[in-house]
């Protein structure tokens, strides 16, 4: 197994009209975002608006990490509380029969070290994953050509996207029966819809890890997670059954998963900039890092609603200094996130936090 590529600042390299893209995005999530709150009169997310659990627990730092794992947060062994939110990817609030992949949003509080200028000096740690382990496009613009085909349906549609994901669900039952998922039929509606708790989560594009490089992923390793892999909900029926689901299983059981590291061992392999590539785990697999303990509890419902999401900012540029986003996704996340939660914070009248109010 090669050794660590180092960090340093002359691993990005930003193209020439990046900012223009980002521009880009910022008018289409300006689409999505106002045409949700003429709709439902709240405004939700540019992506990511719907929940399916909001949960509250704590992070336990490994103790006796080796040296190319003991890396910023995880330097020294020792607990933090967090904040767990799991949701669907469109910007718009669907029914849960059209079924889609999931995302995972991890907030880090009362962390130590050097904060990104965007923290405004709250000590979170934010880690945004989603359970695929590749991100839907290369690079932000071809990312924004899929944008601008799909921000035109937000709150429209809906009767077509439920038969299309139904279509796309059978479609996907057979792929995987041949061993041959696709990652475009479940952005069409194929994905299985599984209870999240027994599913592995992935960064997708990597961010600084203290002297080296990283992606990351969430793995269910608990029993209780671990025995909920592939169980199906049937969500033709009811638009909010993964809710429900959820709420049903974390009313009785908590569980845990593990947060794991995959460093960058060769910058031709495990590629900074393209997002579209998957870091081969053959010879270089993901590290155990901590456990994310989630006690039983009341996984969602309009207080906690109101508390952990329509106040509450994720972003992975929340963060310290010593796990810094790294590419061309994360350098658009940087530009758009901003812009979508102002958004929101004008249209509700309602302030965001980086951190939860107790």
């Amino acid at each position: 197994m090669k050794d660590p590529v180092l960090y340093s600042d002359d691993l990005e390299h930003v193209a020439p009209n990046e900012q223009k893209i980002h521009q880009g995005f910022a008018k289409e999530f300006h689409k999505i975002i106002t045409t949700t709150h003429r709709d439902e009169g709240r405004a939700g997310r540019g992506v990511h608006a719907k929940s399916h659990a909001l949960l509250e627990g704590t992070i336990h730092i490994h103790e006796g990490l080796p040296d190319i794992l003991a890396q910023g947060l995880f330097a020294k062994p020792g607990e933090h509380s967090v904040v767990v939110r799991i949701s669907t990817i469109p910007g718009d609030v669907l029914d849960d029969a059209v079924s889609l992949p999931r995302g995972f949003a991890l907030k880090i509080n009362d962390v130590e070290g050097e904060l990104l200028p965007d923290n405004e000096g709250v000590p979170v740690q934010d880690f945004l994953f989603v359970n695929g382990p590749i991100f839907a496009a290369p690079d932000s613009r071809h990312f924004l050509n899929t944008l601008r085909l799909l921000a035109p349906t937000t709150d429209r549609l809906n009767g077509f996207k439920k038969l299309l994901s139904r279509l796309m669900r059978s479609v996907q039952k057979q792929l995987i029966r041949w061993g041959r998922p696709n990652d475009m039929v479940a952005l069409l509606g194929g994905y299985p819809p599984t209870i999240p708790v027994g599913e592995r989560f992935f960064s997708q594009v990597p961010a600084r890890f203290g002297k080296y490089v990283a992606k990351f992923d969430i793995v269910p390793t608990s029993e209780s997670f671990k025995r909920q892999e592939g169980r199906m909900i049937d969500v033709d029926k009811n638009p909010t059954a993964i809710r429900e689901a959820l709420n049903n299983f974390f009313s009785k059981e908590g569980g845990e998963w593990t947060l794991r590291a995959q460093l960058c061992r060769d910058l031709t392999e495990n590629p900074i900039e393209n997002a579209g590539k998957i870091w081969s785990e053959e010879n270089n697999p993901f590290l155990p890092l901590a456990t994310i303990r989630i006690p039983p509890q009341e996984a969602w419902s309009e207080e906690r609603a109101k508390r952990l999401e329509d106040s509450l900012s994720f972003s992975p540029w929340h963060g310290l200094a010593a796990h810094r986003p790294l590419g061309d996704i994360m350098r658009a996340r940087r530009a758009t996130y901003p812009y979508s939660s102002q958004l929101r914070t004008r249209l509700n009248g309602c302030p965001l936090h980086f951190k939860a109010s107790k």
